[in-house]
């Protein structure tokens, strides 16, 4: 057996916070728990003390900052969850604010076409303009931390299933002549009405206390 001295490494020094760094970005379920955690704190505190200042706040969140912070909490969540629901509804306002010009255009269509109660569950008022859904859309959000959760869920789907039925019309429009817009509606036609099903579906455990 040699008696040569070994040659030990250095050990390389890191940040002590490296590790959670990294494990927090690369574990899907502390992701989950971060997720889960962060819309259960966010919608008790709100709810239980619902200051106007501070709902207004929330329901501008992303006019103010953006989508990317609240998809880094709650995109990867499942869809019917808590976070799940919270981030859908927020995607809905993005696509209002964004161009409620094309999102008037597509609640008209699936409105006149939709032979179901879903026009007036929404609460927009007929006809409905850009600036009229952009105030429905916050409203039903607000709804979400100062009022009745399901409530906002359910309007929220109803509104999801109208556009999605005006996207399946206007893109039956383009279907011989712009055959890639037809498609681009169509996919929008088929999320929005995914989204409903989530959140009609995220409405009642929350009626049963089951979301989470």
């Amino acid at each position: 057996m040699s008696d040569a001295p070994r040659d030990f490494h250095k050990p390389v020094r890191r940040s002590p916070d490296s590790f959670d760094r990294n494990y927090a970005a690369d574990d899907p379920a502390e992701v989950s728990r971060v997720a889960h955690a962060t819309a259960s704190a966010l919608l008790a505190r709100v709810r239980e003390a619902p200051h106007d200042d501070v709902v207004d706040r929330l329901v501008q969140f992303t006019d103010a900052h953006g989508i990317a912070t609240i998809a880094e909490l709650w995109s990867h969540s499942p869809a019917r969850s808590l976070p799940g629901a919270l981030w859908r509804l927020y995607l809905l306002q993005l696509m209002i604010h964004d161009d409620a010009a094309t999102a008037a255009v597509l609640y008209e269509r699936g409105r006149t076409r939709l032979a179901s109660a879903d026009p007036v569950i929404a609460g927009a008022p007929a006809p409905a303009g850009p600036d009229e859904l952009v105030a429905l859309i916050d409203e039903i959000l607000r709804g979400v931390f100062a009022g009745d959760f399901a409530l906002a869920l359910e309007r929220a789907a109803s509104f999801s299933r109208v556009v999605a039925a005006g996207s399946t019309d206007l893109a039956d429009d383009y279907d011989a002549t712009e055959p890639g817009r037809a498609s681009q509606f169509t996919t929008r036609a088929l999320r929005l009405d995914t989204y409903a099903g989530d959140l009609a579906t995220a409405a009642g455990l929350w009626r049963r206390e089951a979301l989470v």
